[in-house]
């Protein structure tokens, strides 16, 4: 069956595993890959089958399935859906702390397990819709040069989203002409006060009067990445990324020059050339 919910029941006690996966067998969705009497067991099984749903006991010896969750939460962020089952009420509260999605008291009657599953169904397709709008909005970011809030703000308004179009040269004015710069050529650029910088790859560097602001919305994000608060590179033009030992980057471009990057830009430049 399609769009079947991989499932792992775990409990310490036989019959109550038993009991619990007789009921889910009324869920066609369901699809139950395994069953684990204790926390190390349900941690290894968790780790190579990836389940999308725990039905997880929270009295067991050894260890708790509270224990077992933080355990899980500390290796990934990408938790299965938690349903915690137990004999013992008190526990409620804490079990929606940690982002349990349901909390089912033993034994575990068919009118309450109907109530857990729905509410399951409908997290799986709030997350789905979700995901879809990820995906949706980081292509048309790409496509438009826009930001996530600015495009998320025009989908609620019912705005259309617009191809920005990008200058393919950059024009720099100086007393009595302007010199067109293919932006191709441009290797980086770098600020110096309310001037820009601009270093082409036949070594001559132009004046440029804007500010970094400016400039960043007129080229294309695809090719040109801010590396530093003053700093911007052409990504074809970027020959190494080296690793320092304190954990910091330094980009070799083309014509040898190296650019420190910035803490606030680390994450960007890994996920770009790393």
């Amino acid at each position: 069956m399609e769009n079947t919910i991989r499932t792992i029941i775990v409990d310490d006690e036989p019959l109550a595993r038993k009991g619990l996966s007789i009921r889910l067998k009324q869920f066609e969705e369901i699809e139950l890959v395994a069953q684990c009497s204790n926390g190390e067991e349900a941690l290894d099984i968790i780790r190579e089958m990836q389940p999308r749903l725990v039905f997880l006991d929270i009295q067991m010896p050894g260890m708790t399935g509270f224990e077992v969750l933080s355990k899980l939460s500390q290796e990934t962020e990408e938790l299965p859906i938690i349903v915690f089952v137990t004999a013992y009420d008190q526990y409620a509260l804490k079990a929606f702390e940690v982002h349990a999605l349901d909390y089912l008291l033993k034994p575990v009657d068919d009118e309450r397990l109907a109530e857990c599953l729905e509410k399951i169904r409908g997290h799986i397709s709030s997350e789905s819709q979700s995901d879809n709008q990820t995906r949706l909005v980081n292509m048309m970011a790409q496509l438009t040069g826009a930001d996530s809030e600015t495009i998320l703000r025009n989908l609620a308004d019912g705005q259309p989203l617009t191809v920005k179009e990008y200058s393919q040269y950059i024009s720099v004015k100086d007393v009595g002409e302007t010199t067109r710069i293919p932006v191709k050529d441009v290797i980086w650029v770098d600020a110096a006060g309310d001037y820009m910088c601009v270093h082409c790859d036949d070594g001559q560097t132009h004046i440029l009067r804007k500010t970094m602001k400016q400039l960043e919305q007129e080229l294309d994000p695809k090719q040109f990445v801010r590396v530093h608060h003053s700093v911007l590179v052409n990504n074809s033009a970027v020959k190494k990324v080296l690793t320092l030992s304190s954990g910091e980057y330094v980009i070799q471009l083309s014509n040898e020059h190296e650019i420190r990057v910035s803490r606030s830009y680390r994450d960007k430049v890994r996920a770009l050339f790393l």
